[in-house]
């Protein structure tokens, strides 16, 4: 008997001993170390790598502890996807029939028929598999007291996906109920990829007021490490664009040399083209596939299926995979284009090589050459087991409002009690008393600027002091608009007669109506103000407004198209990597291990420009075209990149440069201008650190969000989680055209009328942290103060050549547009090469 067996035995019993010894295992030391954590009553986050067995090593205290069948719910597993749910259910069935243990596991997720979960809620299974938007609903009836209160454990899986989220709010304001509800209740975590482990063991544990308490921390050991290696591309490296399509042969390769393959891109069109891209060239005829968040579920589960089963080669996908579904034999993961983060890209090498003691193996093919650098520090992080998942929130209003209206559901309430319950929910901890008066005011009357209006009031005061739900009518809302998952939307394009004339500002109203040139996503226009032209369907357009969900544009002869390219994936460059790269282009002797076309473009960036040291910003400007180009490399991604665009635009104006527009990618800022910076400069009417004061996050930040669509579509997905405004009622959805009406008028009443009122905080927040990413651009900016270095240069660099690339370019994906892309790209090194 092996020292693991021994160890096992007062923890396993003889049917489990027996189990694992069939299948030719031991159990491994964190799986006995989490059983004993639930023999001592103490909660627990597993911190392990995919393989380890994480998942039963979750379950193995449940299925030790269920001695006989009974209506009692004993464990909740939580999942962040509802596939991970079904998939664990699959997992959990083989053990239980093999040993022939009494447990009745169920899943109840958002498909789950309503007379499945109408019985769950009778006759409880012992194991129930859901999600964090289901825990809510369930916790707001009036049975929760009844279904819950034999509860003895909560299982989260993927626990580091779940915590950095709303969704992670609105899960950690359930945990604190249900320890209110079953006192006796212990949590386990489980994680494959944490930065901080002690703030991720926060979440599992009730936070007593003025004291912090975590979960005891498990790691698991032994684990092969990854081998990941960038593709070394035989072909031209481009210098921009984002589909890889240089290595599409090479990627097919990739295929066919292995089992079975999965096939990362960043986003859904990417998917598409690629996957169609790699049949246009499958003379094997290899089973491909394609899977993404926008498929049918039918067809989702079609090739999970097929994968588990291994009948495919390769699956082209995207972060709809990111999270453990395990199928097994997976012998390689491709990641096309930079992962954006060393964790993200952690996850994903982990889909491949389920086998603790064997390396999971993966390929990055870079897009371009900026995503060289990226891909480089990605693969140093991993090499070193660094991750870089974002710090634990500090909790939503909005969804804490959310969650009020829930507890009201589920029966009345005295503010006193549910403030205390609240606190000790991780992310709400530090909660003011004022904040949380706030949201139950809001949820009461709508807020000072809204009591007036009936329909806002959804919870009133009964004699004793306690909050109760005002009408059903709110209670079906409630029910009906749970969750914090707020859907992308699009909205429709039509073009219109100009409304301005030679000036700026608008000179007469819309005329509704107009021919429908197709749709844009909303984030596209949300960075855009009256009078800025972008390349739409081919051909230059005027924004004109947003009314609703229409985006009136009219035609213009702009050369010089003046939008953000928002061009690639939405993620952004984690701050981790953002330094990474930075450090990387500043030490030369590092350049060796990058490929000869990288080291090739950056030693002629060395001797046309410069490369910026890492505590450093080079600002480059040159004239081109009979205008003037202002480019800077602060290497922070692509949102504040952004921001730090629409910031500097209204500066330059002030200065009289007569800016034209901007253009951001993941690691540069491209400004075009009338005005010739390099002149201005040298004459002193232009102070480049005063240009980039920290102090632009005052009052220009606020002027700007003043008149941009920005903030109305963050307080939008506010005003809809806190349920100020429901999406679906019974029988029918709201049409996003009725949505836009209401939150637009609300927005509007609260900024002349209580500036301060929860929600516009709620969507302030959101934009800072989010959309907008102030805490990153502040901290770049205060970075690099008295370490700016100006290079006044005769044409366009080396390294600016791919922002420049990005300037009036459509997200067209396809032949012609790569053709074009090259093109340009062509003609852009020859200008910055003097060639």
């Amino acid at each position: 008997m092996g020292i693991a067996d021994r160890e096992a035995q007062p923890l396993l019993p003889d049917g489990f001993l027996r189990w694992f010894a069939a299948r030719g295992w031991s159990p491994r030391a964190h799986q006995l170390a989490l059983l004993r954590k639930a023999r001592d009553g103490r909660p627990a986050l597993l911190i392990a790598p995919t393989g380890a067995g994480k998942t039963l090593a979750g379950f193995l205290p449940t299925l030790v502890e269920i001695s006989g069948k009974g209506q009692h719910l004993h464990t909740l597993y939580i999942s962040p996807l509802k596939a991970l749910a079904v998939d664990i259910a699959r997992n959990l069935e083989t053990p239980i029939a093999e040993m022939n243990l009494p447990i009745r596991v169920e899943t109840r997720t958002g498909d789950t028929p309503v007379s499945r979960r109408q019985r769950q809620r009778r006759y409880p299974p012992d194991v129930l598999l859901t999600t964090p938007e289901q825990i809510a609903l369930l916790l707001a009836s009036d049975d929760a007291s009844f279904l819950f209160s034999s509860l003895q454990r909560v299982v989260l899986d993927e626990l580091h996906a779940l915590a950095t989220s709303k969704r992670g709010d609105l899960l950690s304001l359930a945990l604190a109920r249900l320890w209110r509800l079953a006192p006796q209740m212990r949590t386990i975590g489980l994680s494959a990829t944490v930065a901080d482990p002690h703030a991720l063991a926060r979440f599992l544990a009730p936070q007593p007021r003025g004291k912090t308490v975590s979960a005891d921390i498990v790691e698991a050991d032994g684990a092969a490490a990854p081998i990941v290696e960038m593709l070394d591309t035989s072909e031209r490296l481009p210098w921009a664009g984002h589909s890889a399509r240089h290595a599409l042969t090479e990627i097919y390769d990739l295929i066919r040399r292995n089992r079975t393959t999965l096939v990362f891109v960043n986003t859904r069109s990417q998917a598409e083209m690629l996957f169609q891209d790699l049949w246009r060239i499958n003379d094997d005829g290899l089973a491909i596939a394609l899977h993404h968040g926008s498929l049918d579920v039918a067809q989702r589960r079609k090739v999970e299926q097929a994968m588990t089963a291994g009948r495919l080669r390769g699956v082209v996908c995207t972060s709809s995979l990111d999270l453990g579904v395990d199928w097994g034999d997976v012998d390689l993961v491709i990641n096309i284009g930079a992962p954006k983060g060393a964790s993200r890209l952690m996850q994903r090498i982990g889909r491949a090589n389920h086998r603790l003691d064997e390396a999971s193996r993966a390929v990055l093919v870079p897009a371009n050459r900026f995503e060289v650098l990226e891909c480089r520090a990605a693969i140093d992080a991993v090499n070193e087991n660094a991750q870089d998942t974002p710090p634990l929130r500090t909790g939503a209003l909005d969804v804490l409002a959310q969650h009020v209206m829930g507890c009201a559901c589920g029966g009345p309430f005295h503010a006193d009690d549910l403030y205390e319950e609240v606190r000790t929910a991780a992310p709400y901890a530090a909660l003011p008393r004022a904040d949380f008066d706030g949201v139950v005011d809001f949820v009461a009357t709508g807020g000072y600027a809204l009591k007036s209006y009936e329909r806002f009031a959804r919870i009133r005061q009964d004699k004793e002091g306690r909050w109760r739900v005002a009408n059903p009518r709110a209670r079906q809302s409630y029910r009906l608009n749970v969750g914090t998952i707020v859907e992308e939307a699009m909205l429709k394009v039509r073009l219109v007669r100009s409304r301005h004339g030679g000036g700026k500002g608008p000179t007469g109203a819309i005329a509704r109506g107009g021919r429908m040139l197709g749709e844009i996503e909303e984030y596209f226009i949300e960075g855009l103000v009256a009078g800025d032209t972008f390349v739409f369907g081919g051909e230059i357009v005027r924004f004109e407004a947003l009314v609703e969900d229409q985006v009136y544009v009219s035609r213009a002869n702009d050369e010089s198209p003046k939008v953000p390219s928002y061009m690639g994936g939405k993620f952004p460059l984690s701050t981790y990597l953002a330094e990474r790269v930075r450090r990387l282009l500043d030490d030369e002797r590092a350049w060796r291990g990058l490929p000869h076309q990288v080291r090739e473009w950056l030693n002629l960036q060395s001797r046309f420009s410069r490369v910026p040291h890492a505590r450093e910003m080079i600002v480059e400007t040159f004239p081109r075209a009979g205008k003037h180009y202002l480019v800077c490399y602060p290497f922070e991604g692509r949102l504040a990149h952004q921001t730090l665009g629409m910031l500097l635009t209204r500066r330059l104006e002030r200065a009289r440069a007569r800016p034209l527009g901007f253009v951001a990618n993941e690691y540069a800022l491209a400004v075009w201008m009338l005005g010739d910076p390099s002149s201005m400069i040298r004459q002193g009417r232009l102070d480049l650190d005063a240009l980039f004061d920290p102090d632009m996050l005052g009052d220009d930040l606020e002027a700007w969000l003043a008149e941009s669509a920005l903030m109305k579509r963050t307080f939008r997905s506010c005003a809809i989680i806190s349920g100020l405004i429901a999406r679906r009622f019974t029988g029918a959805e709201k049409s996003r055209r009725q949505v836009l009406f209401s939150t637009d008028l609300v927005y509007d009443v609260l900024r002349k009328h209580q500036p301060d009122h929860m929600l516009l905080r709620a969507a302030r927040a959101d934009a800072a942290t989010g959309l907008l990413d102030i805490r990153r651009l502040s901290d770049m900016l205060a970075r690099i103060r008295g370490r700016i270095d100006h290079k006044p240069l005769e044409r366009i660099s080396p390294l600016a050549v791919p922002v420049m690339l990005e300037i009036g370019r459509e997200t067209v994906y396809g032949e012609a547009s790569d053709e074009l892309l090259a093109e340009a790209a062509e003609q852009l090194v020859r200008e910055a090469t003097g060639t």
